[in-house]
This record gives C-alpha cells, structure tokens and sequence, in this order.
C-alpha cells in the first residue's frame, strides 16, 4: 500500500492518526535539525516534518515518495491559510523512495507558465503538474461529464460516428489517410460528424449528441488548436431553429452557472441578426460585454461637402473620451492606420460646440442632425470610419474593441452571450467573383427551394446560427437541408453539378430519397468553453496534449518521418 489518504484530505480531526501518503515533493526546506518537505498529489499539497535527515538521501524536488507519520497540529505562527491543509502536518517516521527525479528540471513546475511554450510542451507532463494547468485538465473533465448528464436528461442517446471517413468539401483541409488495401484512395478524418449526425435522422434516431473530435488542417489562433478540436455535436429530428437553441441554452448556461463564479446572462440569449451584428458592432462575432455600438452616417455625409466621405459608407462610434490626453487619440490612429485604414477622424461636443477637424465641413443644421441620430452627448467623441464596403464594417469593429479595451469599459467580471442568426447563405468568393456557400452547405435556405429559384442568391438567408459569448463564437448550427431538390438547386447555384453532388455527397443524396424528416442541431465547441471558465488567454492551456502554433507535437516528435517499407505499403511516394 502507497497510501491511506490523499494529501489534501488531511485535517484537524485527523491529529494523532497515523496516516500514509504519496505524491511528488513539491518544495525542501532546510531549517537546520528540521526539515519541511511539501507533497504534492492530484489533490492538493501537505506539509511533512522530517527530523531524520537520512531519509531524504536521493530525494529532490519531482521525486516521488511514500512517506508515513502522525498528523500533529501546527503551530499558530506557522498556520498557512492558503492551504486546505494549512493547520496541520505530517511528522515522518518512514519515507519509501518511488520515483526518483534523476536530471536538473528544465523549469520550476509551479512556474511553468512563464516558460517558453516550446520547452513547456516538450516537458508537458511536467508542464501538466503545474497545479493551474492541471486544474484545467480537471475542470475539462468536471464540464464534460456535466455535460453529459444533462443531455443525457434531456433523452438525447450518445452515439459515436466514424474517425475513418470520406473527403468532403466542408470548408478546410482535410486530414489525408492512405488506404494500404486501395491503391491510390484515401480516408479522410471527419472535419465535423455532419453527413453522419444527418444520416442518424434519417436512421430514425430522434435525439443523437456526442463529445465528438473535429480534425481540421487549419493554422493556429488563441481561440484554435491547430489539427483537433471537441465539440458538444447534438442533432434533433423533427425540430426547428427555436427548438435546438433553446437546448443550447439551457445546456450553456447551466454549466457556465455551475463552473463560474461571474456574472452571466440569463436565458433566453439575445437572438441579433447577422446583418444588424455587421453594422452595430463590426462582427458577427459580438462582444456585448463593450457598451460602444456602431451607426451608419453614409446617408448623412451623402450631403456633406466633404469629398473623402463621399461614395463610400461610413460609420459612426460615440465614445466617452473626456479626461484623455493627446496621446490617446494619436495611439487611436497608430492603431487604426496599423490594422489598414488610410485615417480616423473625430470631432469632440465641449461645450455645446464641435471641435476637430471635420467640424468645419458641417453646418449648424448637419451639427445638430449628427448629434440626433448619433446621440453624441456634452464631452463625448465621435469617431468616423470610412471605406469600401468590403471591408468598412470589419474596420469599424475593430475600433470598437480597441476603445473599448482601452477606455477600460468591459466586463471582465461577466459572460454575455447571444445567438447571431439570418446568416446569407451565399456570398461572392472575392478571388474567383464565384457564388460560394457562406457557412454550412447543408443548411436549409429560408424560403425553401421558391427562394432558390427566384431571388439574387447573394440575398438569400439561411436558417443557420452561432452561438457568441464575450466575442468567441462559442457554437454553430442550422437547421438542415433534407429536401433532394433543395439540394440539388443549392448546390447548382454554388457550381456544383448533379453528378459531382451525387458523387461528393452520395449518402445524404440518396438518404433523403428515402424519408428524411426535418432536422437541426448545433456543435457548441468544448476547448473553447474550457478556456472561458478556466480564464486562460489562450486554448493550448486547456488541452491535455496539444499541437504548438506550428500544429507540431513537441513531446511525441509528430509529425514524424516514416520508413521506406511505411510508404511502399502505403502505396505513397514523396515529391521532393
């Protein structure tokens, strides 16, 4: 036996027990006759008292010990409120030696957060006894078995779909797997369980979810692990739009409510339309949190004798910059001209008048119109952003988040969530001028098969949504297609013809010529969650073994070459 307790279980009323333990030796400290050896487990940390020196030969700090003594109370001074176990200690009478730590650690593991992320993720295990790195990997675990239960409750059976799967067009690279037995084929790991969880509604299955692996060839963000990722995938038949958000919410928001201590949202989550995202805050991807929104002045400098103003749109930002130095307007236009705006005007309201260098094109009428429809009041800013449409919205949001950020003006203390829905379901590809799908090619066009066929495509919406917390698109959905000539007129509009849809989506293409019912679901993303209630800046902190920014193992060495005889029975040639 190593132990009779874990080392955060021990307390007052354990005093006089003879008890053993086992973990790591976290931290020695010599104090001349005495010495205090912290151990570390999973659960936490006690403090041991060794009066035999002899007994820590070949122990250092990593090593691990079974150690076994009375738990003795602590003196007062020496009470350590930041532990649970802070009141008592352990005085060792025998110390077993399981593991020696035998070479000079490359950090210190309560620090390792401070290293540089190469050399934490080749050590990760050691990265991973960090005590916050491993209450992450513990609060994943905590959050998916929560999550579990309450899909679970509401009768939704966890089903799980293939890793080894066909090539599809979904929006990013595919991860590529040569078949040994078709010479020249390939598999494919799933970008998402789509065709899959589909192919479950027509199966008859009526609730399907499960905590499904993405694989996704896609460079890195903070947001984004590069290669895999976890999502919460649910479908449900015979289901509408309001019928899976409202699953969303519920499940989101009583996890978010058992797992954090900030404020939330309540349920039912504001439903924004893409469009009125776009313009009043710059994103589909909101962060409500930020109490600035964004006005549309193109129809008021219409009739401005300003020519930079002219024939483009232009937005609107009120702001209240009063008490800012100088600086902080020049810093607003280092960022704005930094990011690719060619300026960033403003005018200021002190004390009844406008001052700033566009004051001087507005007349006393065009004054007082921009104050009504801005609502710019005494001592506040108006900021302008001006370009072509491509890209004036993106620009405007951007400056919305960075006066925001740097007026002091979010809510770190809160998660505010929203549903962005009335997505288009097409849109021009900029490089090619080709009519593309804009999210999900399986979603159902609002209007159905009538819309399809009889209006611009670019003004058509679909009935797909994501779910948005603190400007992290945290889920994406849509009610499905399960209509063949919904299909087929989608995707002929896309540049796809019959036979290559048949080809590239031959299950579904025959499936719903069998009975589909109405479907839709959703996919909140697992890591992303985490990384919220964890409070980490970044996804990698919150994945047990990830792939570095260059989407590399560091630990195992992937990706890796592999021998001759690997490729020739693989069938697989390298190109130089």
């Amino acid at each position: 036996m190593y132990r009779t307790h874990h080392c955060n279980d021990i307390r007052e009323s354990h005093i006089g027990q003879t008890v053993q333990l086992a973990g790591w030796v976290d931290a020695i400290r010599d104090h001349g006759g005495v010495i205090f050896v912290d151990l570390r487990d999973f659960t936490g940390i006690t403090q041991t008292v060794i009066h035999d020196e002899t007994l820590l030969k070949n122990v250092n700090r990593e090593t691990v010990i079974s150690v076994t003594g009375t738990v003795s109370e602590r003196d007062p001074e020496t009470v350590n409120e930041k532990l649970a176990t802070g009141k008592v200690e352990l005085v060792v009478d025998s110390l077993e030696l399981l593991g020696k730590c035998h070479n000079m650690l490359p950090f210190d593991v309560n620090d390792s957060k401070g290293t540089r992320e190469d050399v934490r993720l080749k050590y990760r295990y050691l990265d991973l006894r960090n005590p916050a790195i491993h209450n992450n990997i513990v609060l994943r675990s905590r959050v998916i078995s929560h999550m579990r239960k309450l899909m679970d409750a509401r009768e939704f059976l966890d089903i799980q779909t293939p890793i080894l799967t066909a090539s599809s067009p979904e929006g990013a690279r595919d991860f590529l797997v040569p078949s040994r037995k078709h010479k020249g084929k390939f598999y494919a790991l799933p970008q998402a369980p789509q065709q899959f969880k589909q192919l479950l509604m027509v199966s008859g299955f009526d609730k399907y979810y499960q905590i499904a692996p993405c694989f996704r060839d896609e460079d890195a963000r903070q947001d984004r692990s590069p290669g895999e990722f976890y999502q919460l995938d649910f479908e449900m038949a015979f289901a509408t739009q309001e019928d899976v958000l409202k699953v969303c919410e519920e499940v989101i928001y009583d996890t978010f409510k058992t797992f954090s201590d900030k404020k939330i949202s309540p349920a039912p989550f504001r439903r924004i339309t893409y469009k009125d995202a776009m313009m009043k805050y710059g994103s589909d991807k909101p962060d409500l949190r930020n109490p600035l929104e964004i006005c549309d002045l193109t129809a008021f400098f219409s009739k401005v004798d300003f020519p930079l103003f002219k024939r483009k749109p232009v937005r609107g930002i009120v702001a209240n910059c009063a008490g800012q130095s100088r600086k902080f307007f020049e810093d607003s236009l280092k960022f704005a001209t930094g990011i690719g705006m060619k300026g960033l005007g403003y005018i200021t309201l002190n004390d009844g008048a406008f001052k700033g260098p566009i004051e001087k094109f507005l007349t006393d009428e065009q004054k007082q119109e921009i104050i009504e429809i801005t609502g710019v009041k005494e001592g506040e800013t108006l900021f302008f952003i001006c370009d072509t449409k491509a890209v004036v919205d993106r620009y405007a949001g951007q400056i919305r988040t960075w006066l925001g950020e740097n007026l002091n003006i979010i809510d770190n203390d809160a998660f505010e969530f929203c549903f962005v829905v009335d997505f288009p379901m097409f849109e021009i590809d900029e490089s090619t001028g080709k009519i593309i799908f804009t999210h999900n090619p399986f979603s159902m066009p609002q209007g159905g098969l009538k819309a399809l066929e009889e209006m611009d495509p670019t003004e058509i919406l679909a009935y797909q949504y994501d779910l948005v917390c603190n400007g992290i698109e945290l889920a994406s959905g849509a009610v499905r297609n399960h209509s063949t000539d919904v299909m087929k007129k989608a995707f002929s509009i896309a540049g796809y013809t019959e036979e290559e849809l048949e080809k590239r989506f031959s299950a579904l293409y025959t499936a719903f010529q069998y009975g589909a019912p109405p479907h839709a679901g959703m996919a909140p993303g697992i890591d992303r969650i985490i990384m919220l209630l964890a409070d980490e800046d970044t996804i990698r902190d919150v994945i047990a073994f990830p792939l570095n920014g260059n989407a590399q193992d560091l630990l195992l060495g992937a990706p890796s070459e592999v021998t001759e005889a690997q490729l020739l029975e693989a069938n697989i040639s390298i190109r130089e």
